[in-house]
């Protein structure tokens, strides 16, 4: 691909890779998750079938991701741990995080009718995540007691919350009832005046669930002889202990130990501010525009398994333009989004606080939205096709300190566009032909633009210019100013009122941002 003089933006992407021997942890949290599960009408203090999509979100991301060996979940989260030598994508925490989140995401969607068959999703779920990195087994060992705990005193806490609700309470008396309350008086509290011994309440509530990589023996074939030939195989089991972060539990299972380590001795006190502060974040710098990239994630394989049109699908473009248009309603503080192909680049205004300007937060919400969007959306743009399997993306957060600099770093994308679609519309073209996809290939090396475009022009009868304007521009969405003429009083009064567009434009040249100056101004939101 050829160079363009926009790639000196580059310059400004942040390397985060977590060094080993340092084990990590991402932790899914679900965003907005009290309004969700009212909305959805989730059984309270739990839902067993809420839970379960949970548990059968981890099970996938277990099956996807090799190096993730063990996770613990409860209610809206659930907590991943890679192995202690992995090379996941060079161990780039952004990419780490991101990837993982989205996948939580589009399973929770696509299984929700496995366990909700009679709910329909009312609006996207979406969540959150973050990277805690654990400097040693006893620090691993510690957070997991710490979510063990949190999952205890939440559980001890809502039971006790919505029997009192039952039996006539307002929300606001059982907070006053419960506040400043002890574990052992809200255990009375529950068996004096409910019959309920917490003890027997089921353990998935109680105690949390975990997922995790054992080797079992498996028959892989048999002899001449009808003897079994057996090799060891990883199987992904599920269990609700009451001590995860026990001895007990952790130093029995021969995986756990090789893969990460062993537990030397049992722990009873924990600091949440020593664990928390093993979170691995990059705040990015104030003032400056924060620009969050989203990238699909095997999106060729993902196109062919799918049948995309080659070299563009419209509907899958539409479908992407969609999930944008979508993300800039959702999070106030995105000005303006440009994409192409499976890729769509987000930009925050320049004063943004969103999550305190925390880059998992930001990028790992965005991400995951796009991703439900993209689930949720599909059956709009593709309905005669089923998805075959979850998609995911990945996300990164880069700042860029001026205006010059973020246009470029956009001119940059578009600049990437046209080179990409011209040489893939050259590819295809060769290949629906008859070449093969090698021959195709070397027809294309080393040729520049006009070759191209004469290729295309002398064998296929296309002039190049005249493409769908998506395909060569990419979509640029943003708010624009939409005015009104309106009678008042006998006077003409001009109103206006802000809409989101999806446009196809050349924002390379200085006249698309002269023509639309209130998208990067300061105080345009």
């Amino acid at each position: 691909m050829a160079n363009s003089k926009y790639e000196y933006v580059k310059s400004f992407e942040v390397q985060d890779e977590i060094m080993l021997p340092n084990l990590i942890v991402v932790r899914v949290d679900g965003r907005d998750f009290n309004r969700f599960s009212e909305v959805h009408e989730f059984e309270k203090p739990n839902d067993e079938r809420a839970l379960n999509l949970m548990n059968a979100c981890a099970f996938a991301v277990l099956e996807e991701f090799p190096d993730i060996v063990f996770a613990y979940g409860f209610s809206d989260e659930y907590s991943f741990i890679f192995k202690k030598d992995t090379k996941f994508y060079q161990r780039r925490a952004s990419k780490i995080n991101s990837l993982v989140v989205s996948f939580f995401t589009s399973v929770y969607i696509t299984k929700w009718k496995e366990f909700f068959l009679q709910k329909d999703l009312m609006f996207h779920p979406s969540f959150k995540s973050r990277v805690i990195c654990c400097a040693t087994m006893e620090v691993l060992q510690t957070y997991i007691l710490w979510r063990q705990r949190a999952c205890h005193l939440e559980n001890l806490f809502n039971t006790c919350f919505w029997k009192l609700i039952g039996c006539g309470k307002s929300q606001k008396e059982a907070k006053e009832m419960l506040e400043g309350t002890q574990k052992q008086e809200k255990n009375e509290i529950l068996f004096q005046q409910f019959g309920v011994n917490y003890k027997d309440l089921p353990s998935i509530f109680r105690q949390g669930s975990c997922a995790f990589k054992t080797e079992v023996e498996d028959i892989v074939k048999y002899k001449e002889n009808g003897a079994p030939v057996k090799r060891l195989r990883k199987k992904i089991a599920l269990t609700h202990s009451e001590n995860v972060a026990g001895r007990s539990f952790w130093n029995v299972h021969p995986c756990l130990c090789k893969e990460l380590g062993h537990f030397e001795g049992d722990i009873s006190k924990i600091n949440p501010e020593y664990i928390k502060s093993f979170q691995f974040e990059n705040n990015l710098m104030p003032s400056t525009w924060i620009v969050v990239r989203v990238d699909g994630c095997h999106f060729h394989r993902f196109s062919e398994v799918h049948e995309f049109e080659k070299p563009n699908d419209e509907h899958a473009l539409n479908l992407m333009n969609s999930c944008a248009v979508a993300v800039v309603e959702e999070f106030n503080d995105v000005v303006f989004s440009y994409g192409v192909s499976d890729e769509y680049s987000f930009v925050l205004k320049k004063n943004s606080c969103f999550y305190e300007r925390h880059a998992s937060e930001i990028v790992s919400a965005i991400v995951s939205f796009f991703s439900s969007v993209y689930v949720m959306k599909w059956k709009l743009y593709f309905a005669q096709k089923e998805m075959k399997y979850p998609p995911y993306f990945d996300g990164r957060a880069v700042c860029y300190p001026s205006i010059d600099i973020l246009q470029d770093y956009l001119a940059w994308r578009q600049v990437d566009c046209h080179i990409n679609n011209q040489y893939n519309t050259c590819f295809w073209m060769l290949v629906k032909s008859g070449k093969s996809k090698s021959e195709a290939q070397n027809c294309l090396k080393g040729t520049q633009t006009q070759e191209k475009n004469g290729l295309l022009s002398c064998q296929f009868g296309i002039d190049y210019h005249t493409l769908p304007i998506m395909f060569r521009q990419g979509s640029s969405v943003f708010w624009d100013k939409e005015s009104k003429t309106l009678l008042s009083n006998d006077e003409v009064v001009e109103k206006f009122r802000k809409k989101i567009v999806v446009e196809h434009c050349n924002i390379i040249e200085k006249s698309f941002w002269k023509a639309h100056p209130s998208v990067l101004e300061e105080d345009s939101r």
